[in-house]
């Protein structure tokens, strides 16, 4: 999806990640990555595929769902994106995105939508991310239970942070959890 936006604002998905590389190790906003290579961020929702997932993605999501769990996808997302992830094999109870919301994390209103869309206690929520700074701190703020994953830009770099060990889990792969879900 990265390697697709950077084509369509006509940079190399080097570059691209490079710059975003940057900026996460500094701590600031990817989105600035556009200025800084002084190039118009791309306006349309990139198509996504399953080759867009982390390969034990969708294997994950259908352990959960054979547990009899509630499963949610939500994060950060341009509009149009929850219908193309149901367009692939899997169910899931909720998808949203924060364009769909109107509200973004890291902030509260977000993962109190998310807990009042799913119906259940903060405490009976598992909210899964790569990020220290938008996924654990939040969601741990309000009572979710939180499972960090260290994979991905984010998941990389953010492993060093201490706060990284406020997660309830700390996983290397989507695999771990299913196998955590299959206990």
């Amino acid at each position: 999806m990265w390697a697709e936006r950077a084509r369509a604002a006509g940079i190399t998905p080097f570059a691209l990640m490079g710059v975003i590389g940057a900026l996460i190790e500094r701590g600031e906003d990817h989105r600035l990555a556009w200025d800084i290579l002084s190039v118009d961020a791309p306006t349309a929702t990139p198509a996504i595929s399953a080759d867009d997932l982390y390969p034990d993605a969708l294997d994950c999501l259908r352990t959960a769902k054979a547990a009899g769990l509630i499963v949610g996808i939500a994060g950060n997302q341009p509009s149009g994106t929850a219908e193309q992830l149901l367009a692939l094999d899997f169910t899931a109870d909720v998808v949203a995105s924060s364009a769909e919301w109107g509200i973004s994390k890291p902030s509260e209103e977000y993962f109190t939508k998310l807990v009042d869309v799913l119906g259940l206690e903060p405490h009976q929520i598992m909210y899964v991310g790569d990020r220290v700074d938008n996924d654990v701190v939040p969601a741990h703020a309000i009572g979710l239970r939180t499972a960090f994953i260290r994979r991905g830009p984010w998941g990389f770099v953010h492993s060093a942070q201490p706060e990284s060990n406020i997660a309830d889990l700390q996983l290397d792969s989507l695999a771990q959890l299913a196998a955590w879900l299959s206990r």
